[in-house]
């Protein structure tokens, strides 16, 4: 669809989808973050054709100021670009170039310089030119944001906290836009704006309904300057000119406006807010601020009890059309979630924008944004976490692996709708677990006629099975957790009764290969029989569910470091034994799309009788205990675990994957840092050179890709979220 066509009023009944690669170049001090080499996509040529693939032929793509003029505005170093613009023209993608996306712009200029939008033009001129083919543009995205986040907020450089700074941030990085149309124009008549901004809604208790009003009201700056609609009787007006803003200035807007060719809405589940003054009702850990009249908590509107159909991306998108006459398009959709909830979010606003464009609404597209992730967007980059989240590919593969996201994209980009069974259930912001108190009745919503297709878990280790069942709830996952008790799995006959009765997508089989209770005393377990993996296989793959297994400790022996990979061989040879190779080899011959974990030695934040809480117990007590030092694991938070997995289930990845925190420690040192953590005793883990090591679960590395935290950031929440108490005189006390 090209603008010309949108500017006729010709309105389509699908949207169309369009992609983005995050791409924010941020200013923290005087260091830079750059989304674009931090993804990885800086040195990935080939991610264009993978886009492509996708079905996609709009992307939203960077040409970025700092990148190409990083010292100099004189200078410029289009070399990148110049390898890539035309791979996009030749893979028949049309780019719509950002200029600025979050930044302050380089090194030489900052967004409360006066001459910043005048040099902002003289970088979208050159790119007019070097690439006259780029028919539409965002010059500056989110302008509102940025100026909350760079000049009120203090987050990003110059890291002002005043509104005067914010207001100037605001006119300038505006005043750039207009001017940098300008330029464009002046190169390519009939260039396109499509001008981005984030939007929500505030809502507030009835005291701060004024200051409901007053941002409700901010919001539409962006859009509102570009209309030439801040005049006189605009409620911003007067309150520019009180922050040191030029009456000449705004009237500049007014007479020569610079309208929007598509308004773009980013739309996220907490970009909407909720004032709220009454203390005594806050959740805790509320951070309480004010504005000098009232001192009150700004809260998730999602998590508030609020008339339905107030919040979410249709109500925002209405508001939009009913606001403005120009096609509008959703310019990001990304959720930093687990892989259900990203599905629940794209599906939400694409059914969502179908809707308005099937009442005649013109809604011309939805742009599944940071197609290849993003890196340490929950603290807005402001911590170096090194936090990914993945969008339609996951990088931490050796080359980007598409993910049930990327799959629900190509069947979008074919006006399809995603088909996937997780999309059964609702969103978080959806379900009754959200609100931060119980709701008076229930407000969730179910899929049809409640019939949500369900997962099957069958559990064999407490320690691995419930963690997974807590896992599979919290994310809204329809599950039914089955023993030995409910079907026997040598049996066909009992899994095909199973199978049919509850009518599963898929089915998760979890055990440990060390006996239950079992402490690198030198016992071990044998394994299991292979009729135990060759019957369930065999029938599930008839039946097209999905199967994954989950073994931990089922590799044993001394790794002294590093890690064993999923292609390590494991034979008497290289001193590693696989306790459960038959049940492994079994499965994956009779379902040969299987997924297979292997995991190491499994702690978590729940009393199930794991291996490190039988330690800690024994320590509680002043019980000394010897473990083995000559030998590395890797221990493996749960939690981490089940979301990983559960992410590649989701994903339809198949064979073998080790999946265990990134780090590789001794048993004996592991044992004193978490007691150490924990105010216990260290002294009592007494070092074992003996032979224990050779049975004790080995360190496990992925050269699949690496998708869990650190070890480090494992132990962290471990301490914080643990419901298990120890002290030095007692047993393991549940709080």
């Amino acid at each position: 669809m090209t603008a010309r066509t949108m500017q006729t009023g010709t309105v389509l009944a699908t949207p169309e989808i369009w992609g983005g690669v995050e791409c924010s170049i941020i200013r923290l001090r005087n260091r830079w973050r750059d989304e674009t080499a931090e993804t990885g996509h800086t040195g990935r040529l080939a991610d264009l054709g993978r886009i492509r693939d996708l079905g996609i032929r709009t992307l939203r793509y960077p040409l970025l100021w700092e990148s190409i003029s990083p010292d100099d505005i004189e200078t410029a170093d289009f070399s990148w670009h110049d390898e890539r613009m035309p791979r996009l023209k030749e893979l028949g993608i049309d780019v719509i170039a950002g200029l600025l996306h979050h930044g302050s712009g380089p090194r030489y200029t900052d967004l409360l310089d006066p001459a910043f939008p005048e040099l902002l033009a003289r970088h979208a001129r050159r790119v007019a030119e070097l690439y006259p083919e780029v028919r539409r543009f965002t010059p500056v995205n989110e302008p509102l944001t940025t100026a909350r986040f760079s000049a009120l907020y203090g987050h990003w450089y110059p890291h002002r906290r005043r509104l005067p700074d914010f207001a100037r941030a605001l006119i300038n990085q505006c005043r750039g836009v207009a001017l940098a149309m300008r330029a464009i124009r002046e190169v390519t008549p009939h260039a396109a704006l499509v001008q981005t901004e984030d939007l929500g809604k505030t809502f507030s208790t009835p005291l701060l309904g004024y200051q409901a009003d007053y941002e409700n009201e901010r919001r539409w700056l962006t859009f509102d300057l570009l209309f030439g609609r801040v005049d006189r009787s605009h409620p911003w007006f007067s309150r520019l000119i009180d922050h040191g803003i030029a009456e000449q200035e705004l009237q500049a807007f007014v007479d020569e406006p610079c309208p929007p060719d598509i308004v773009g809405v980013n739309h996220y589940p907490t970009s909407e807010r909720f004032l709220d003054h009454r203390r005594s009702k806050l959740p805790a850990g509320a951070l309480v601020g004010g504005n000098g009249r009232h001192h009150y908590a700004d809260l998730d509107a999602v998590r508030m009890h609020l008339p339905l159909g107030s919040l979410g991306p249709e109500p925002r998108l209405r508001e939009v059309c009913a606001r403005y006459d120009r096609p509008v398009a959703v310019t990001e959709v990304h959720h930093g979630c687990s892989r259900d909830e990203q599905l629940r979010w794209l599906n939400e606003v694409w059914s969502a924008a179908n809707r308005l464009a099937g009442e005649g609404k013109n809604i011309a597209a939805v742009t599944v944004w940071a197609l290849f992730g993003c890196v340490d967007w929950n603290s807005l980059l402001m911590r170096e976490d090194g936090a990914y989240e993945a969008g339609a590919f996951d990088v931490r593969s050796p080359s980007p692996r598409l993910t049930a996201l990327g799959r629900a994209v190509r069947q979008m980009a074919s006006s399809a709708s995603p088909t996937h069974p997780v999309l059964d259930s609702p969103g978080w912001w959806r379900r009754d677990t959200r609100f931060f108190r119980p709701p008076p009745e229930t407000t969730a919503e179910l899929g049809a006629e409640g019939n949500a297709r369900k997962v099957l878990i069958l559990c064999k280790d407490a320690a691995l099975g419930g963690a997974f069942c807590r896992i599979a709830a919290h994310r809204g996952l329809e599950f039914i957790a089955l023993d030995a008790n409910d079907l026997n799995i040598t049996e066909p006959h009992s899994v095909r009764r199973v199978l049919l009765k509850h009518r599963p997508w898929a089915f998760i089989r979890l055990a440990s290969a060390q006996p239950a209770g079992g402490r690198l005393d030198g016992q071990h377990a044998t394994g299991e029989g292979p009729a135990d993996g060759a019957v369930l296989a065999t029938v599930c793959a008839a039946a097209g569910v999905a199967l994954m297994t989950v073994t931990s400790d089922a590799l044993v022996g001394k790794t002294l470091s590093g890690g064993l990979v999923e292609s390590c061989p494991v034979t008497p040879v290289s001193g590693i034994r696989n306790l459960n190779a038959t049940v492994e080899e079994m499965v994956m011959k009779h379902h040969p799309r299987a997924l297979v974990i292997r995991t190491s030695a499994v702690f978590g934040p729940w009393n199930t009788g794991d291996a490190l809480s039988q330690i800690l117990d024994e320590i509680a007590v002043d019980r000394a205990l010897r473990l083995p030092a000559d030998a590395v694991c890797s221990p493996t938070y749960v939690p981490d675990l089940a979301h990983a997995a559960l992410d590649l289930l989701i994903d339809g990845e198949t064979g073998l994957w080790h999946l265990a925190n990134d780090g590789a420690v001794s048993w004996y040192e592991w044992a004193r840092e978490v007691a150490d953590s924990l105010g216990l005793d260290p002294r009592l883990v007494l070092r074992d050179h003996g032979g224990a090591g050779d049975l004790a679960p080995a360190a496990l590395a992925s050269e699949r890709g690496q998708l869990m935290p650190s070890l480090a950031s494992a132990l962290g929440r471990f301490l914080r979220e643990c419901d298990v108490r120890w002290n030095k005189t007692s047993a393991a006390l549940g709080s």
